[in-house]
């Protein structure tokens, strides 16, 4: 039957609407929190710096989640570096903590799981791919779109990794995000339910 879709039993037709469920971040890596005093895990030193983790667990995992003053900050450590980044990707949310690492024309990036943006972890550039049609052969070359991504500061010190706080006079496309999903709000992940998403 032309033009009429057919059912496979079992499997995925991308005419059909899905309702999808996300997991918590904390399925990521380990959360911590540095506006509770109930975790324990952080602390806010007299410096402001925030304490997220030990150099070493860090280091072994490679990347963990952590709440500072309740947005959702990862931090990652790549072939001998530290970067903090906002966890969600300034496109459309999407959890960085869960993407892949790749070089790019040696910049170390995240790439979003969801749509595949990429983000270099040093400066929290947008990348993405393109071409100079009045060349003559056009060949497609990694290109900047700019500072998409809020990174945070990171500081080492006796073994321990700290966190500057968001400098928020200066704004990024990914505050909207970490804003909205900031202290478990509207989008927060476990409470998210999207009805009518489609493939």
């Amino acid at each position: 039957m032309w033009g009429q879709p057919q059912s496979v039993p079992g499997s995925y037709q991308p005419w059909q609407s899905r309702s999808l469920t996300f997991e918590p971040l904390k399925s990521c890596h380990r959360d911590v929190e540095s506006d509770s005093s109930s975790t324990g895990g952080a602390e806010t030193e007299s410096d402001g710096l925030i304490f997220v983790g030990k150099e070493e667990n860090i280091k072994k995992s490679q990347r963990i989640t952590a709440k500072i003053n309740g947005r959702e900050i990862v931090v990652f450590y790549h072939e001998g570096k530290f970067h903090a980044l906002d966890s969600r990707c300034y496109h459309e949310g999407g959890p960085l903590c869960r993407g892949e690492i790749e070089d790019i024309d040696g910049q170390a990036c995240i790439v979003c799981p969801w749509h595949k943006f990429k983000i270099t972890l040093e400066t929290g550039e947008g990348l993405y791919e393109g071409i100079n049609p009045l060349e003559p052969s056009p060949t497609p070359k990694w290109q900047s779109k700019g500072v998409k991504q809020r990174i945070h500061k990171v500081t080492i010190d006796n073994g321990n990794v700290y966190v500057s706080p968001p400098d928020l006079s200066v704004s990024f496309d990914s505050d909207y995000f970490a804003e909205k999903y900031k202290n478990g709000g509207e989008l927060a992940m476990g409470k998210q339910s999207h009805s009518e998403v489609t493939e």
